[in-house]
C-alpha cells in the first residue's frame, strides 16, 4: 500500500511540474501583450526551482567542456531557464497570435533561396525555432519537419507533457502547412517530399545513438559523431542546403532569426563540417540556448565504429 502511495504521490508532483512548466507558464504568453510576457519570464527564470533537473545537468556539461565557469554559472542558468521558458511559450503564442507577432518583433538576416526545387533546411536544438517555420512558409517555402515520433519511455507516467508535445507538433504542422515525417521509419515520406519539389526541415544535432549512419566532424575541438544519411542525400541528389537558426534578444524578448543559405555541395564530409561549423560558432557565443546539454555525454563523442568517413582536418 505504502508503495503504490508513493508511486501516485510521485506522478501527481510529475504531472503538476509538467502543467506548470510546460502550459501555464509559458502560456502566460498568450493572454499578457508579449513585453509585459517577456518581463515576468525574465523573472521567472530567477528561480533555481523551474526546469531545475535540466538546469543543473546542463551546468555541470556546460562546464566540463569550458563554457561556464562558476563565476559565470549563475547567469548560465538564468538564460537556460529563460530561453526554455521562451522556447515552450512560442507554442501558445503561435497559437494565439500568428503573422502579425513574427511581423513585429523577429528581425531576419539573409534570405530563402530554392522555394521551387527540392531542398534541405537545416537547423539545430538551439533558441527558439518556432518563428523560423511560419517565416520559411511565408516566404514561400514548402517544406516537412522531419522530428522524432512522439513517443518511448520520456512519455511514461506524463499525460500533461505528452499533451503539451502532440500540441506542439501541430503547431509546427500548421506553421509550415505541411504533415510532419516521423522517424524512424519515414524515408518513404522524405522521398516523396524530394519527388515533389519540396523541401525538409530537420534538427541535425541529434545523439549518435538515434541516427543510423554518421560520420566526424568537430565540436568544441573534440570529434564527435553526426548524421551522415541527409548530408549523403544531399550531395548524391544536388540538393541545395540552407542552415537557419533562431536566436533570443534575453534583454528585449525580440528574436534573431539567421538564414545562411550553403548551396550545393559536391563533398558530405565538407558539407558536414561546414554546417557543424556554424553550430560550435553558436556554442561559443551563447551556450546556455543550446537546449542538448543534459544530453551531451549522449552527443559529445564519437561512435566507435567504421564508418569510412575521413576525420575533418
Amino acid at each position: 500500500m505504502r508503495a503504490r502511495f508513493r508511486a501516485a504521490y510521485r506522478r501527481l508532483a510529475c504531472e503538476c511540474r509538467d502543467a506548470l512548466e510546460f502550459v501555464l507558464l509559458p502560456g502566460l504568453a498568450a493572454v499578457l501583450p508579449w513585453q509585459w510576457a517577456f518581463a515576468v519570464f525574465r523573472w521567472l527564470a530567477l528561480w533555481p526551482g523551474l526546469y531545475r533537473v535540466d538546469t543543473e545537468q546542463a551546468l555541470a556539461h556546460a562546464m566540463a567542456h569550458g563554457l561556464c565557469t562558476p563565476q559565470t554559472a549563475p547567469l548560465f542558468a538564468w538564460e537556460r531557464r529563460l530561453v526554455q521558458l521562451v522556447d515552450h511559450a512560442d507554442h501558445y503564442l503561435y497559437r494565439s497570435r500568428g503573422r502579425p507577432w513574427l511581423e513585429r518583433y523577429v528581425d531576419v538576416t539573409g534570405h530563402w533561396q530554392d522555394a521551387d526545387r527540392a531542398g534541405m533546411l537545416w537547423t539545430f536544438h538551439w533558441g527558439a525555432g518556432m518563428w523560423a517555420l511560419l517565416h520559411a512558409r511565408q516566404a514561400g517555402m514548402r517544406a516537412q519537419m522531419v522530428l522524432a515520433a512522439p513517443e518511448g519511455p520520456g512519455f511514461a507516467g506524463r499525460s500533461v507533457f505528452a499533451w503539451y508535445v502532440r500540441a506542439r507538433l501541430r503547431s509546427v504542422q500548421h506553421a509550415l502547412g505541411r504533415p510532419t515525417v516521423f522517424v524512424p521509419g519515414g524515408m518513404a515520406g522524405v522521398r516523396a517530399a524530394m519527388a515533389r519539389n519540396e523541401q525538409l526541415v530537420v534538427v541535425m544535432d541529434v545523439p549518435e545513438d538515434r541516427v543510423g549512419p554518421v560520420r566526424l566532424a568537430r565540436l568544441r575541438q573534440l570529434p564527435v559523431s553526426v548524421p551522415a544519411a541527409l548530408p549523403d542525400m544531399a550531395v548524391a541528389l544536388g540538393l541545395p542546403v540552407t542552415v537557419f537558426t533562431m536566436g533570443l534578444d534575453v534583454a528585449t524578448g525580440r528574436r534573431q532569426l539567421h538564414i545562411m543559405p550553403m548551396g550545393v555541395h559536391a563533398d558530405a564530409q565538407a558539407l558536414s563540417d561546414a554546417v557543424f561549423a556554424e553550430l560550435d560558432r553558436l556554442l561559443a557565443a551563447r551556450p546556455a540556448a543550446w537546449h542538448l546539454w543534459a544530453q551531451a555525454p549522449r552527443f559529445l563523442r564519437v561512435r566507435a565504429v567504421d564508418n569510412r568517413a575521413r576525420p575533418p582536418a
